[in-house]
């Protein structure tokens, strides 16, 4: 059995109870440039994805978990699966942590415990994330977890008036 429970953090599936952190975070403007995010999100739209979210990651080929830091339960961030393709045994991850428990090392614990889970409960081969040239955070949070850059897409997102690159990190189960 594949523990979802860290040091830090706990990861756990979503629950019509974290509507209000949904919404806080996906109207968050400050994430939008990582989630492509152009419009806000209303309570019943997000209320309408928590009514489906029970769908598996096969059939959904995505997969969001809420990260709860353990000693109080309290709800820090998400993590996701993306692009989840079976076939070729791969899938994205993007992960957010609000804004006030940044940098506590929640991101990192979280990481672990979802790259464990890809990895030995959904047999997956590899991992990668896509993460601008600019988000030193990141960068440090995947490469220190294991994943290593291997690509760059230039000028690939449009945000706050000018272009930025993107890079490609992976991390290959051997």
């Amino acid at each position: 059995m594949i523990s979802l429970l860290g040091k830090k953090v706990k990861l756990r599936a979503l629950e019509p109870e974290d509507l209000d952190f949904l919404f806080e975070v996906e109207n968050n403007t400050n994430f939008w440039e990582v989630s492509s995010t152009q419009v806000p999100f209303s309570r019943y739209m997000l209320k309408k994805y928590l009514e489906n979210a029970h769908q598996d990651i096969y059939e959904a080929k995505q997969l969001r978990m809420v990260i709860d830091e353990t000693s109080n339960n309290k709800t820090v961030g998400l993590i996701d699966l993306f692009d989840f393709n079976p076939q070729h045994k791969r899938a994205g991850i993007g992960i957010v942590i609000n804004e006030p428990h940044q940098k506590a090392g929640f991101a990192s614990d979280a990481l672990s415990l979802l790259t464990r889970y890809c990895f030995e409960a959904l047999d997956l081969h590899q991992l990668f994330a896509n993460i601008t040239s600019d988000n030193k955070h990141s960068i440090t949070l995947f490469t220190n977890n294991g994943f290593k850059k291997c690509g760059e897409k230039k000028d690939w997102l449009f945000t706050n008036g000018e272009y930025k690159n993107e890079l490609t990190f992976q991390l290959i189960h051997e």
